[in-house]
């Protein structure tokens, strides 16, 4: 009889967020934000909002 490490559930990523500087609109994700010491844009601007997709979802009335 072995004894196995139980195994990792893999982490389900749905999408990816996508920020956009507020200054320069320089777009980039949330993994590149993270790998950074500091949140910045490379024009140095540290807000950020995030972008929208260009697909507006309708639902219909009840």
């Amino acid at each position: 009889m072995s004894a196995e490490p139980p195994k990792e559930q893999p982490v389900k990523v749905f999408a990816a967020a996508v920020y956009e500087c507020v200054r320069c609109g320089t777009r980039t994700t949330q993994e590149e934000l993270s790998k950074l010491p500091e949140v910045k844009c490379i024009c140095g601007y540290r807000v950020f909002r995030k972008a929208r997709p260009s697909v507006v979802k309708q639902i219909k009335a009840v």
